[in-house]
């Protein structure tokens, strides 16, 4: 075997440069007096953030070569597209991160087992996101979902023992669906590698079956309708810069994941997994507002939210086509932004008012926190898809790339998305009723955000305003998905 194809492998290999490295500084930190403290964290913090950026360089340098990368006899593969997905997301756990650093400076004894998982699942994903073949995919999938089960434990309260719980028992039924649906593929087609199964695979029930349960084992990671039913529970009680990472990262490279292996493998059953697809949008997006509208704690509600924001990543892969990869990956760009500020400030409200996450903890916090209202409610109207923040631009494009195919059925699930969009923008502006409108006695006191608060929210704001109308981001997305 040839090892230097590992020099292919340029973003993972700089992601587990960067674990090597966050691992033997935090090691060394708890054995030497020196190291340890406030100092030790804020260290440790820092230089995750720097190994983040260093992966985000390694990422843009590999995307400088613009043909296909292929190692391992086709087991890796990497696209351009591809590789502009593993920097958006590098790009959202960098804001993960900033804004985890509150959450982290009252744990400071295991901040470093907090940024190895970070980094551990991110790579987890890159690895799901370029395989070639089923087993690397399989392989990858659970890189990525064992370390988020421990991240969303980190708490060690009930609720969060209890999401953990339900998470990893989910994430662990799907998976064997997965793979009991990936075994009907190989013993239809005799091989496991991508192009192999497309160029053999043919609409038969043992490949439709196959397809059923593959398609049931991602639903899980995207959190589509019905395969939900974990997702509420544990947003709840993961502390919030975890269920952050849960609701964009892990969302946006299980959604891209399974946007190429539809449209690459399963591109002879185009018509089976089209309708799949249809029924499948019209309940996430559908019952997820239904539910939204019903919740009190806000974590939870961000989770309905999650769903519903997961069935309109969706639509772009209906159209099956190239302009469907870029306004997905556009889309969970836009994601990132907009659900991470939301985050941000719930984490900060939740350190600052005694752990609470309640809706009724936002009346009134327009008059002691007027900034944070403000940026609060930019990113509200994004996720609801107002102009002109670019949330309106995102639902456009994947509007645009679910009906590309012309197909009428297309249409009408595309016009019960619009019609959602309506539900949607109500209950968001229940959270905007709160923050200016519904009166308390006794409000959120005023109080002065941390500085890594600060660098997120401006980092956050500065996307939801720019992404939109600066159309070299698009054009930029788009190139790479041609």
């Amino acid at each position: 075997m040839n090892y230097g194809q590992f020099l292919y492998m340029l973003p993972e290999a700089a992601l587990v440069t960067a674990l090597i490295i966050v691992f033997a500084f935090d090691f060394a930190m708890t054995k030497s007096g020196e190291l340890r403290g406030e100092k030790a964290y804020v260290a440790l913090g820092r230089l995750t953030m720097f190994m983040l950026m260093s992966v985000g360089l390694a990422i843009f340098s590999a995307m400088r070569q613009e043909e296909t990368i292929t190692a391992f006899g086709g087991l890796y593969v990497a696209t351009q597209a591809v590789n502009v997905m593993k920097l958006i997301l590098t790009f959202g756990t960098f804001i993960v991160v900033i804004m985890a650093d509150s959450w982290v400076e009252s744990r400071q004894r295991v901040a470093g087992e907090f940024y190895m998982l970070i980094l551990s699942t991110l790579l987890g994903m890159f690895v799901m996101m370029s395989s070639g073949n089923f087993l690397l995919f399989f392989l990858g999938l659970e890189m990525a979902s064992v370390p988020l089960a421990c991240m969303v434990a980190f708490d060690k309260t009930k609720n969060s023992a209890e999401g953990a719980a339900k998470y990893i028992l989910v994430a662990t039924f799907s998976s064997g669906v997965m793979l009991f649906g990936i075994s009907f593929i190989y013993a239809a087609t005799g091989t496991l590698y991508f192009d192999d199964v497309a160029a053999r695979i043919t609409a038969e029930p043992l490949t439709i079956m196959g397809l059923v349960f593959f398609f049931s084992g991602l639903g899980f990671k995207i959190s589509l309708v019905p395969f939900h039913f974990w997702t509420a529970d544990t947003y709840q009680g993961a502390p919030t810069p975890v269920t952050g990472y849960l609701s964009v990262i892990s969302k946006g490279a299980a959604a891209i994941t399974l946007c190429i292996i539809l449209m690459k493998v399963f591109q002879p059953m185009l018509e089976y997994w089209d309708y799949m697809l249809y029924i499948v949008i019209v309940l996430s997006i559908t019952v997820a507002n239904l539910f939204a509208i019903r919740q009190n704690e806000l974590k939870r509600f961000m989770a309905f939210s999650s769903i519903s924001q997961a069935g309109y990543i969706m639509l772009a892969v209906v159209g099956n086509n190239q302009l469907g990869v870029a306004a997905l990956t556009y889309y969970v760009l836009v994601y990132i932004v907009a659900n991470m500020a939301v985050f941000t400030v719930i984490n900060v409200v939740e350190r600052n008012n005694n752990g609470r996450t309640d809706m009724a903890a936002y009346n009134g916090f327009y008059q002691t926190n007027p900034k944070l209202s403000f940026l609060m409610t930019l990113a509200l109207f994004s996720l609801a898809g107002i102009p002109p923040f670019a949330g309106m631009f995102s639902k456009f494009f994947v509007f645009m790339a679910g009906v590309q195919n012309g197909d009428p059925m297309a249409y009408f699930v595309v016009f019960i998305a619009l019609v959602n969009t309506v539900v949607s923008l109500y209950y968001y502006l229940l959270i905007v009723k709160a923050m200016y409108i519904t009166k308390t006695d006794e409000p959120l006191p005023a109080f002065q955000s941390d500085e890594c608060t600060k660098i997120a929210l401006g980092i956050c704001t500065a996307g939801i305003a720019l992404f939109g109308v600066v159309s070299c981001v698009y054009e930029w997305i788009a190139s790479a998905s041609i």
